[in-house]
């Protein structure tokens, strides 16, 4: 049994079946939800500083193609596992073009094409176009890697962490805690201010700013879930 259901989740069709209808009802969401922004000229103030480096906590990720405007390009990183793959196929529909690979720079960095992916990412960067990605450890929730870091310092460009919370919602019980948005209420786009990493950047400094990402990412989770409502729900996001 366990076999077939394996054998189901690489089926081509039936990935691309998942991610549509993924895509789709993330659009529903999207469109039935009075959502604001926190602060309400947060692209105005970006914007001279694009391209930009988003980062946010997996398992509040799921609305994040929603943060694309016509006027600013974007990619996002995503795994190269089954899930991945529809989760891909979800961004594409919503028109966020995607990088395939891992943002871990531990022990499995290599086989899960995460040097392919960093170059891909700096590429993309370097083309003037955002980059969206979690900047958690992999299966350790709301602990920021170095990964997103690097990625900085190799770039040159800065950081921005992003929440986006809706009054709404069912949360999974799994290791992020992921977030499942509902129709029918009050959503906000909250974002902090940026950070960035000097080019010359060592370790100590690295884990420093590591430790600011994590604070500003659990500050501005929190801020967003204040402003829709659930005040409580941001502790534990």
């Amino acid at each position: 049994m366990r076999t077939t259901l394996r054998k189901l989740g690489r089926a081509g069709w039936l990935q691309h079946a998942a991610g549509f209808t993924a895509a789709e009802f993330l659009r529903f969401v999207w469109l039935t939800n009075r959502f604001s922004l926190d602060p309400p000229d947060v692209y105005k103030q970006v914007e001279p500083d694009m391209p930009v480096i988003i980062a946010f906590w997996h398992g509040q990720h799921f609305m994040m193609p929603f943060l694309k405007r016509k006027e600013y390009q974007a990619k996002v990183l995503i795994s190269r596992h089954r899930d991945g793959e529809i989760n891909a196929i979800a961004a594409e529909r919503l028109d966020v073009g995607t990088v395939r690979g891992s943002g871990d720079h531990g022990t499995e960095f290599h086989r899960k094409g995460g040097v392919s992916a960093f170059k891909a990412m700096l590429r993309t960067l370097d083309e003037k176009i955002n980059m969206a990605l979690t900047a958690d450890v992999p299966k350790v929730s709301r602990k920021a890697g170095l990964g997103i870091i690097m990625l900085a310092r190799e770039s040159g460009r800065p950081i921005l962490p992003v929440a986006i919370a809706t009054s709404r919602f069912k949360r999974l019980n799994n290791w992020d805690r992921s977030v499942i948005h509902l129709p029918f209420g009050r959503g906000v786009i909250a974002g902090g201010g940026l950070i960035r990493v000097p080019f010359d950047a060592d370790n100590e400094t690295m884990q420093t700013i590591r430790l600011q990402l994590e604070e500003q990412l659990n500050e501005v989770t929190r801020r967003a879930y204040q402003l829709v409502g659930r005040p409580d729900e941001g502790l534990h996001a």
